[in-house]
């Protein structure tokens, strides 16, 4: 590893300062990603800022209705805090879903939205990556891919996003807050995310040296009729091949409310908000469900290794939608 100075902050503006009087400076959350890629030179921060030390550890309801949750709450405590287990069980299922216990205990909320991709080519840096040396090529077209987007991807990056808890956020419509040397700043979750493009290096639109400092769910009554069901390549901890959140308000056996978004099928946490029109005042049935999944999956570009995707995540929103609807039925 290269060496690298340490700093510890204790305040949001002391966190901006130091990072800011250092260009290859990076924010240190639980470390679960960014060490690991520190390991491997994938990343060579000149300093880390411990922000853990911040007071932005707590989750909190909001005046309408909502739940604001800090940027250094850890993945374990929000899955335990029961007010995200009532009012947003997808995103508790996300959550516990994503990794070990002893990550969880580590893995910040912020950090978790910043990891990065776990292409294979992408973590060799004896390999080209565009998302790590733009213009070098993206390997992954013509060899590994099993496991790499079928959705928004472009010729220059095939990679996926690795986070379930983000699932769960683009399906509830979550906030992102920062704050930067000038002033705070938020970003709608559908925005957080950079489409692919021929910039994959350039991941999210958060301004330079920003910190995300929170992450807000608005009030979101169908939410708490929620699901989040992980496909992966064994039971035990391991990244998803498809993931989805779903969220179904059936009334008199027609779709009054619905939320769907798929995760490990595209660069960024895929919100499905095709397959949403097609659901909306439908019957609740599984042919109804098939229907939206197939609207969703036209704009599918699989490779040669992955066209499963397709059918898994067909699969998946049939099977989770009957879930819902047949448990809202009891």
């Amino acid at each position: 590893m290269r060496e690298f100075d340490y700093r510890r902050a204790h305040d949001v503006p002391g966190a901006l300062a130091l990072l800011d009087a250092e260009p290859e400076a990076r924010f240190l959350g639980g470390g679960t990603n960014l060490v690991d890629l520190m390991k491997t030179g994938v990343e060579r921060p000149a300093r880390l800022v411990d922000v853990r030390d911040l007071p932005l550890d707590r989750v909190e309801s909001t005046s309408d209705g909502g739940l604001r949750i800090g940027a250094t709450v850890t993945n374990s405590d929000l899955a335990a805090h029961p007010e995200v287990r009532r009012r947003y069980p997808a995103l508790t299922q996300a959550v516990l879903a994503g990794a070990s216990g002893q990550l969880r205990n580590m893995a910040t909320v912020g950090g978790n939205l910043l990891q990065r991709t776990r292409c294979g080519y992408f973590a060799d840096i004896t390999k080209p990556c565009n998302k790590r040396v733009p213009g070098s090529g993206c390997p992954a077209i013509e060899g590994e891919h099993h496991n790499h987007a079928v959705l928004g991807a472009s010729e220059h990056c095939v990679a996926t996003h690795p986070s379930d808890m983000g699932v769960a956020l683009a399906a509830f419509d979550a906030v992102v807050s920062y704050e930067t040397p000038d002033g705070p700043g938020t970003l709608p979750f559908a925005d957080f995310y950079l489409p692919v493009g021929d910039t994959p290096h350039r991941e999210t639109a958060l301004p330079p040296g920003a910190l995300i400092t929170g992450v807000t769910l608005p009030p979101t009554p169908v939410a708490a009729r929620s699901r989040y069901r992980k496909v992966r390549e064994r039971a035990s901890y391991a990244f998803a091949i498809g993931s989805i959140a779903a969220a179904l308000d059936v009334q008199g056996g027609v779709v009054h409310d619905v939320r769907l978004a798929f995760g490990a099928v595209a660069s960024r946490p895929w919100r499905a908000r095709t397959a949403e029109r097609v659901l909306i005042g439908a019957t609740a049935d599984a042919e109804t469900f098939a229907a939206a999944a197939d609207a969703e999956l036209a704009a599918a570009r699989p490779l040669p290794h992955n066209a499963y995707k397709v059918t898994l995540m067909r699969n998946l929103v049939v099977a989770e939608l009957t879930r819902l609807t047949e448990e809202a039925a009891r």
